[in-house]
């Protein structure tokens, strides 16, 4: 399940396991199309009690944006034990998002 993202610091810095985080816009085009893909990996059974995901809205939230240099959307960031373990900047296919988080969580 993806929740919108409404206390950063206990949601996703504090979390026990890693974070992915989706920063998008409303009248962004990409990220309409992320939206579902996003939604869809993170029902996947094979990341059940391994990560969350998270959605942050830019421009609801600015300031969490510019502190991780979100400079272009949409962007994925996974977040563990508050630091940055790995990005994706763009529009990415489920297949390729997917490998690109499991590559993070290997480095865990």
């Amino acid at each position: 399940m993806v929740r919108e993202v409404s206390d950063f610091s206990k949601e996703v810095l504090q979390s026990k396991i890693p974070v992915v985080v989706d920063f998008w816009a409303e009248w962004c085009g990409p990220c309409k199309l992320l939206g579902p893909v996003f939604q869809k990996l993170a029902e996947t059974a094979a990341y059940a009690n391994k990560v969350s995901f998270a959605k942050v809205n830019i421009d609801e939230s600015p300031d969490l944006a510019e502190k991780w240099g979100v400079m272009s959307i949409p962007c994925v960031v996974c977040l563990h034990k508050g630091e940055e373990v790995g990005r994706a900047v763009g529009f990415a296919g489920e297949a390729v998002l997917k490998a690109k988080i499991d590559g993070w969580l290997k480095q865990l």
